[in-house]
């Protein structure tokens, strides 16, 4: 939290994306007896994992354990987990008229299994350990919405919104209202943290963020619980990042494709950053591991406001002890 702050810290703080997955043991037996989609709905299973993995690696921070796209079920989206192909919306948005179908979040009374989620991790966790909560930013959740899963060119998504910004305009506006109420539950549930996750905005160029992005993120986080630190973390284009800084989030997350002191100096060092090693790297020797986590750190500088983590999520090809080793890295170099 005092990193969020931009205070000083013994050592620098770490924490990975998706630090409870499938890379571990004791993730995979729980999932061999679940659904994706039903674990995220049993909140003592999701406190479970996510207490399993802080303990295992030694991290600053816990993350609850959910996914980004549950919120879509009750705005009358049509939500699969498909084994083999990931999420998959079985009634996408293809046409302006089809906004209409898109409802409003009014109360998270159909999400409270995430609500109980934060709570039961909150309970489980010890006291001085953060719990961070998290949404899909407007642009992800928009583009799943739009395209009814992955995508490469996003040909659906921008259509849409170069065709009619109008109804682009709505639609954002609906998720913007949706994940400010979603997010501010979660921190009267006990996040002290919460994380705007925009993993597809990338596709986008820089005007185009300002214009059909960059309102609706400013809206979310100027409408959250005042003090609750936010992390705004988009990946894919460092030429996005001074406009994640106008989001107003206290700390920016920063994918690999960056140096990290560059990150910074775009970003301005008035706010905090969050990241940046290539999740890829942790299944190299860990010799290998350990000059990366030293060439990130270098570049941090050893500034107050540096919080370690990933460019991204742990993949699931990853050695657990290498996670591990990353955690005890940042730790023993950053206190020297």
């Amino acid at each position: 939290m005092k990193a969020c702050r931009g205070e000083p810290t013994d050592v620098t703080p770490v924490w990975l994306m998706r630090q409870a997955g499938r890379y571990m043991q004791e993730y995979r037996e729980v999932r061999a007896k679940t659904t994706f989609l039903e674990l995220c709905k049993n909140p003592q299973l999701c406190a479970e994992v996510m207490l399993t993995a802080v303990t295992k690696l030694g991290v600053d921070a816990a993350i609850i354990f959910s996914d980004l796209l549950p919120i879509l079920e009750p705005m009358g989206l049509d939500l699969e987990f498909a084994k083999g192909e990931g999420p998959v919306i079985h009634n996408p948005i293809r046409e302006s008229t089809d906004i209409n179908r898109v409802m409003e979040l009014e109360t998270v009374d159909s999400l409270d299994f995430v609500m109980q989620t934060v709570t039961e991790t909150r309970k489980a966790l010890p006291e001085d350990m953060p719990l961070i909560g998290f949404a899909g930013a407007p642009f992800t959740l928009a583009s799943y919405a739009i395209e009814g899963g992955s995508s490469r060119n996003y040909l659906n998504t921008k259509t849409l919104m170069y065709r009619d910004p109008g109804a682009w305009h709505e639609l954002m506006l609906r998720f913007q209202r949706a994940i400010t109420i979603y997010l501010n539950a979660q921190i009267a549930a006990g996040a002290q943290c919460v994380q705007l996750f925009d993993s597809w905005v990338g596709c986008l160029g820089p005007d185009d963020y300002r214009r059909y992005v960059l309102p609706y993120v400013q809206g979310i986080i100027k409408d959250l619980v005042p003090g609750v630190p936010v992390i705004n973390f988009g990946t894919g284009n460092p030429a996005l990042l001074p406009l994640y800084a106008e989001g107003g989030s206290q700390v920016v997350g920063v994918d690999w494709r960056v140096r990290l002191d560059e990150a910074w100096d775009t970003i301005g060092h008035n706010r905090s950053v969050q990241g940046n090693l290539e999740p890829i790297v942790l299944l190299a020797e860990q010799e290998e591991i350990k000059l990366r986590v030293a060439e990130v750190l270098d570049q941090a500088g050893g500034r107050p406001g540096h919080i370690f983590n990933l460019g991204h999520g742990v993949l699931q090809q990853t050695p657990v002890e290498n996670a591990i080793a990353v955690v005890d890295m940042v730790h023993q170099m950053s206190s020297q």
